[in-house]
């Protein structure tokens, strides 16, 4: 029986359905919020939000994409809301100049190279090996929690979710410039961190 909503009509595959929200999306949306926020709590605090304010939201549902999808779009709004508060405690003002200083260890200045001793190594995961991809992502996820919060949230933001450089830089609020000195500074952090760890 079709569900009117919002002067449209939704078939009940399209309609959503609140009741089987926790059996049947609850998992997929935790584990695509401690992916990217790293803290098991929160993560679970994110989940309940989703679905409170999916239900407060629900007239609004046009059925354009499945219920899967409009409840992840809430919680990927959510996680940017957390990515803002911890990045503002952060100092969003990163020097340029600085970061171009920090490069001269890294790359040869006759060609921009990476330079023999800091030049990226294999990290063993060249091959499909469940058990290893699991290790990988564990000791990922610790790297990551050792980046400031802002360098973490622009690195998810742009790696996991593929958001684009002038989304990332409205939301987080941050200048372009910075934002590329930031993606900069996190890969090497976390090339660093996975060679001493995973290597």
């Amino acid at each position: 029986m079709p569900v009117s909503i919002n002067e449209g009509i939704l078939t009940e595959d399209q309609a959503l359905d609140p009741h089987k929200w926790v059996s049947k999306h609850a998992d997929y949306l935790y584990a695509y919020t401690i992916t990217r926020i790293n803290d098991e709590e929160q993560a679970r605090d994110l989940v309940q939000e989703t679905f409170l304010a999916a239900l407060e939201k629900a007239q609004n549902f046009e059925g354009r994409s499945s219920e899967r999808t409009w409840l992840t779009s809430i919680l990927k709004n959510k996680i940017i809301d957390i990515y803002r508060k911890k990045s503002s405690a952060f100092a969003k003002r990163t020097d340029v100049l600085e970061a171009e200083e920090e490069q001269q260890d890294f790359f040869e200045s006759s060609d921009g190279h990476w330079k023999a001793a800091h030049a990226p190594q294999p990290f063993g995961i060249e091959h499909y090996d469940p058990l290893h991809n699991k290790e990988f992502t564990s000791i990922l996820q610790k790297c990551m929690q050792k980046l400031p919060a802002l360098w973490s949230a622009v690195f998810t933001m742009k790696h996991m979710d593929d958001e684009t450089t002038e989304f990332i830089c409205n939301e987080l609020k941050v200048t372009q410039s910075n934002y590329w000195v930031i993606i900069h500074r996190a890969k090497i952090n976390l090339r660093a961190c996975l060679q001493k760890n995973w290597i």
